[in-house]
């Protein structure tokens, strides 16, 4: 193993971690991200780091990144243009959707934008009933007749989607070869093989979104392989997934909708390596980058995954990382609104031009320069001195907007953006702790991403947590969680049956056929056998319920591993919804089998710690406003690279470094463990 490099592209920053095997020196770099084009960013990254560092492309071993290609392409509604064929009678559905609505009450709240254009939704005669036996044959005309329309009318991509394809798909088998032979040249997406479940709008809704992005996702990774070549990098690059693992290219190009939260599910998995190495088990991570902050919950050093999620509107049934964003970062822009009211976000400046503070033409205020005008952010450089700021601009463009609009000072202006802006992430917060039967208090905040540390003592102490969890390269942590990612790929199978003896043998079949498939797609992707691993999940509910609890199981399904999911099941109920029926029958819904495949990773040594270590000495004193108070506070500046193991700092102080700041209120304390990374607590 040589050199191994992690690569996360953000809405501002592309960073990237490089771990070299041989002397187990972990590096990492920021570099500016190119919207137009995130490959650009990502391979002149590579290209100043191999300069730089005196790496041979020949070394390069791993290669891993996170695209937001996906997320960006369904944002903007670039993705191609898509053609559906689905059942006779049953083409409205994606416009129909579910019975249930968002905002029932609210007759001018927009619908989602329609992904599939006027006139290219296409019926075909066919009917499998939900036992899988044909009712009606398919018409094979009927599907030459709409490829053949399709064709004509410019349609880039095919989604088919037909009523019980997941238990038969025969039919849906049938359509996409007609399809080949009548229209080669189409990208084309089949609900039977991206997700063989039921709920027909669900289904038909991510086979939609898949088709939408195949075009696009095809020429992007298409264009990044060629460009990677370029420099001379031998590997195939991987992809992350929106489940947290990562996934060869050409995986990527069969299915891109799994890419979807691909980012903040690296941030993610890099949380739950540092926290192990702390023997933390309960986290929040709060991942605050330029354009959102990202949160999610970990629990026994394990991700909450979420088998749907809305996706721009739609649904989406692909397992991914259970992660709540909001429009908040460094660069979100704050406004007075017609009401007189301050906002925050969810509008963002981007990398370009990017705060006022940056000098690339940015005019409006954003979080960053409220942090530079309060002093918690370095007034003259960032980037560990590679980046010059304006105070000065960052001044004019709050006063223009927020004082003279709100009649408020300066300073008084600069924190109420600060103060809003964790009122919205301490929401985010709520949403995956408090409002999902979680006590925040228990757990601890783990704070990454640029503006992550700035931010979370302050939104910490609002919620109630007390200890709070910095690791040692905070605004690349997403890069260094690409060098800890397995492969994995998730598989599931529907077929309701009775939680009961009679059922054990066909779940057995069920995880049995599963399985075997995993091992194919894990041999496809050449992992070795001994780093196999297969886990079990059975989605079971209550009679008469419309939703599901995952339950892990025994794949070797037997009369003691029923009980024990039974069992596993009434005390998950009950947490999530406070009571259990232990008299209603339990029915499994979905059989779910993550096959996973182990990657070699970075081993991060500990070094020793020095009892009662010296502080070096502050390299600033520097007036800073603290949210909560009224007046500015002398407070010192430490340089996190003086910092060694053992190192105590009491609140207030600022500690600076390349890729992020953290700020330590009064009535704080960090601690500077063996990993270097920073456990900040309220008081001793």
């Amino acid at each position: 193993m040589g050199y191994m490099i992690g690569v996360d592209v953000g809405g501002t920053f592309t960073d990237f971690s490089i771990f070299d095997a041989k002397s187990g020196k972990l590096t990492h770099f920021k570099h500016s991200s190119t919207p137009e084009d995130s490959s650009k960013a990502i391979v002149g990254g590579i290209v100043h780091i191999l300069k730089e560092q005196c790496i041979a492309p020949g070394d390069i071993s791993y290669l891993a990144h996170g695209t937001t290609v996906a997320t960006n392409a369904l944002i903007e509604k670039r993705g191609g243009r898509l053609g559906l064929i689905t059942t006779k009678g049953f083409k409205d559905l994606m416009e129909i959707g579910w019975q249930k609505r968002p905002s029932l009450y609210d007759l001018r709240r927009k619908k989602p934008e329609k992904l599939i254009p006027p006139g290219l939704l296409c019926e075909v005669e066919e009917r499998i009933l939900y036992d899988g036996t044909i009712k009606t044959p398919l018409n094979e005309e009927d599907v030459r007749r709409a490829a053949r329309y399709l064709k004509r009318q410019g349609a880039e991509t095919v989604a088919i989607c037909t009523l019980f394809s997941f238990i038969n798909p025969a039919h849906e088998q049938r359509i996409k070869e007609i399809v080949k032979e009548e229209f080669p040249e189409a990208y084309v997406s089949t609900s039977f093989e991206l997700v063989p479940e039921f709920r027909e709008y669900s289904r038909m809704s991510t086979t939609v979104l898949n088709a939408y992005l195949g075009p696009v996702m095809e020429k992007y990774v298409s264009h990044f392989e060629e460009s990677v070549l370029e420099t001379g990098i031998r590997v195939a690059p991987y992809v992350t997934q929106s489940n947290g693992s990562i996934i060869s290219i050409s995986e990527t190009i069969d299915c891109p909708i799994r890419t979807a939260v691909s980012g903040p599910s690296a941030g993610v998995v890099g949380a739950i390596y540092i926290s192990s190495q702390c023997r933390i088990d309960k986290i929040i991570t709060f991942d605050m980058g330029g354009t959102s902050a990202d949160v999610s919950l970990i629990e026994g050093g394990k991700a909450q995954l979420s088998n749907e999620r809305l996706v721009e509107g739609y649904p989406c049934r692909v397992p991914m990382i259970d992660i709540i964003t909001v429009g908040a970062g460094g660069g979100s822009i704050a406004a007075i609104d017609r009401g007189g009211a301050l906002k925050v976000g969810p509008r963002s400046a981007g990398a370009v031009p990017g705060p006022a503070c940056y000098k690339r033409g940015g005019t409006v205020p954003t979080v960053t320069d409220a942090n530079i005008v309060l002093g918690k952010l370095n007034q003259h450089k960032i980037l560990g001195g590679r980046m010059e700021v304006d105070c000065t601009l960052a001044a004019e463009a709050i006063s223009e907007h927020i004082c003279k609009k709100a009649g408020l000072n300066l300073e008084d202006a600069a924190a109420g953006i600060i103060s809003v802006v964790n009122s919205n992430m301490i929401r985010a917060i709520r949403n995956v702790s408090i409002e999902r039967g979680y006590d925040p208090r228990e757990f601890t905040l783990m704070a990454f991403g640029g503006a992550g540390p700035l931010h979370a003592c302050e939104i910490a102490r609002d919620i109630g947590i007390t200890s709070v969890l910095i690791p040692p390269s905070p605004g690349t942590l997403c890069s260094l969680g690409l060098l800890m990612a397995d492969t994995r790929f998730d598989s599931i199978r529907s077929n309701i049956l009775q939680a009961s003896k009679e059922s054990i043998s066909d779940v057995a079949q069920i995880f049995g056929e599963l399985i075997a498939a995993g091992n194919a797609m894990l041999q496809k992707e050449k992992i070795d056998p001994k780093d196999r691993s297969f886990l079990c999940t059975v989605e079971c509910r209550y009679a008469h319920q419309n939703y599901e609890i995952p339950i892990e199981v025994d794949p070797e399904m037997d009369e003691h591993a029923l009980n024990d999911m039974i069992q596993k099941f009434h005390e998950e109920h009950r947490r999530q919804y406070g009571y259990i029926n232990a008299d209603m029958g339990i029915q499994m819904v979905n059989y779910r089998v993550s096959s996973i495949g182990a990657i070699e990773k970075p081993d991060l040594a500990e070094v020793a710690v020095a009892p009662d270590a010296p502080l070096p000495e502050p390299v600033e004193l520097r007036k800073v406003r603290f949210d909560g108070t009224k007046d500015y506070i002398p407070t010192k500046v430490y340089q996190r690279t003086g910092l060694r193991a053992g190192c105590r700092i009491g609140g207030p102080a600022i500690i600076e470094q390349m890729d992020s700041t953290c700020v330590i209120p009064e009535g704080w304390e960090a601690y500077v463990d063996g990993f270097y990374n920073i456990l900040v607590r309220f008081g001793r």
